[in-house]
């Protein structure tokens, strides 16, 4: 008489599907056929994920809750660009000449109002910004950036189930909200005025944000200024970079911009991301300098005309943090 047994395990699979918990059921069953040996069988076992499938393949917009979780994104892929160090990280770049009423070291530290002690201060007033208060003060910047769009009409995208790519636009014609106070008291805007440095709020407000209007209507003119899809941000964290996340925003306002006929203009931090860009038929068409900084800092000012296509048709292409 033939004789069998019944073992069973469970191991996990090393590719389960996505937005799946996958586990195999490993059996030997009796072989009444043979001469006592066994026939595997083997099953899967798999449990649905609460996160919805679509977010890792589709385009969907960014809700008012969804700020933090988008604005850690874009901190993530610009941990280090020139342009948000620039901001922050003041001692890195220090300015050429300091204003005459300041301390030696008043462009390195934080004023930070009574908002919040930071952890290497006993007292209230400005002490020396550690790594830690940098980075928090960089991903902030973006809080704020991102809730202003958010609230104030602005158009924020991103693909991946964990805001694996996160992309901010400006539309055309947009509704006077986007600036106005009650957005930037609600979005958070009016606390860099409290948060960043001396140094930072004139980069800030005497530099950055008149240099960028300015430009904007120099490039576009007066008449078309306000006509162009901006993309403002797009970044990809380092971890799923090279999937093609980035394109898929980017082909996205490419579609929107070609259905109504109309330009796409951007600011670009880095020559990597212009070749990127002129991929999908962007082109420079000037270069500003920031220039407080004994450094200076470089945007190269990129427009695609209704209809251009790059070197990217057809092609997926990923890889890009602005």
């Amino acid at each position: 008489m033939a004789t069998s047994s019944i073992t069973t395990t469970t191991t996990t699979s090393p590719n389960p599907p996505a937005n799946t918990l996958a586990g195999t059921l490993s059996t030997t069953a009796p072989n009444n056929v043979g001469t006592g040996g066994g026939v595997k069988v083997v099953a899967t076992l798999t449990k649905r994920s609460l996160l919805p499938a679509a977010w890792d393949t589709q385009v969907r917009t960014v809700q008012t809750h969804e700020c933090r979780e988008a604005a850690l994104s874009l901190a993530h892929a610009f941990q280090a660009d020139d342009y948000a160090r620039y901001l922050v990280d003041i001692e890195s770049n220090p300015p050429v000449q300091p204003d005459e009423e300041q301390s030696p070291t008043s462009g390195v530290t934080f004023s930070w109002a009574g908002f919040g002690t930071p952890a290497n201060s006993s007292k209230r007033g400005e002490t020396k910004a550690t790594a830690e208060d940098k980075w928090n003060l960089h991903v902030d910047i973006l809080t704020y950036t991102v809730a202003s769009h958010c609230i104030g009409g602005g158009l924020v995208t991103t693909v991946g189930e964990d805001f694996d790519s996160v992309a901010l636009w400006v539309p055309p014609n947009p509704p006077p909200s986007l600036d106005s106070y009650l957005t930037h008291f609600r979005s958070g805007l009016w606390r860099l005025h409290f948060q960043l440095c001396p140094e930072g709020k004139r980069r800030l407000f005497d530099e950055i944000l008149p240099l960028l209007h300015d430009t904007k209507r120099e490039v576009l003119g007066p008449e078309k200024e306000n006509d162009a899809w901006y993309l403002v941000y797009l970044g990809t964290k380092p971890r799923s970079q090279g999937r093609g996340l980035g394109g898929r925003l980017l082909r996205d306002g490419m579609m929107k911009a070609d259905r109504e006929g109309r330009q796409m203009y951007l600011e670009s931090s880095s020559a990597v991301n212009n070749e990127y860009y002129k991929r999908f038929g962007f082109e420079v068409r000037k270069e500003i300098y920031l220039k407080r900084g004994r450094w200076p800092v470089r945007l190269s000012i990129m427009v695609r005309e209704p209809g251009a296509m790059g070197q990217g048709k057809g092609r997926k292409v990923g890889k890009v943090v602005g």
